[in-house]
């Protein structure tokens, strides 16, 4: 099964915010639904049954006390000349304890085996792009500031991804709650 570790955006209100920039940004480009926006902390990939149960235990092993994550601003991966992603950014001030969850993840699940592919970068990735679509910088310009919101973070996820013509299916396959502060 192929699998990552989330953390999910649920606020409703961001969400409409997210969705409302989805439209208008119109770009050729495939946006994310609403559905599933969210962190990836870790892309574990394809794994079998008992290293999900291994992955699970180490996961239990994971505390954090809930926190607030402000997310604001727009990018492009790699770059904004020949961007493949368009994502929406995170404040300062939650930020740094989003990365220290996920470099908990990768400690914890480092000892399993996995390995992280790339230095974590919040971000939540709002649009894929298949075509090239040339230097969307100055586009990009006006939305550099804009606020989407704060989301309480309250728990991380370890989902399932089932791939599909219609898009990628997400499901929970366990739930860890952050400690009240």
């Amino acid at each position: 099964m192929r699998t990552f570790v989330a953390v999910e955006i649920s606020d409703t209100s961001i969400l409409e915010k997210i969705q409302k920039f989805q439209e208008e940004f119109d770009i050729d480009a495939k946006p994310i639904k609403i559905n599933q926006i969210h962190f990836t902390l870790q892309f574990l990939g394809e794994i079998n049954e008992e290293q999900c149960e291994m992955v699970k235990d180490q996961l239990r092993k994971i505390t954090f006390s809930r926190f607030n994550l402000s997310l604001k601003g727009i990018g492009g991966f790699p770059n904004l000349k020949n961007p493949r992603v368009i994502w929406i950014g995170t404040g300062e001030d939650g930020a740094g304890k989003l990365a220290e969850i996920a470099d908990e993840i990768g400690i914890k699940l480092g000892s399993l085996g996995f390995q992280k592919d790339k230095k974590f970068k919040p971000h939540l990735t709002v649009f894929r792009i298949k075509h090239r679509i040339g230097d969307i910088s100055l586009r990009m310009k006006e939305y550099e500031t804009v606020e989407f919101g704060t989301q309480a973070i309250t728990k991380i996820k370890l989902k399932r991804s089932i791939l599909s013509p219609k898009g990628p299916e997400y499901s929970d396959l366990l739930e860890v709650n952050g400690n009240e502060k």
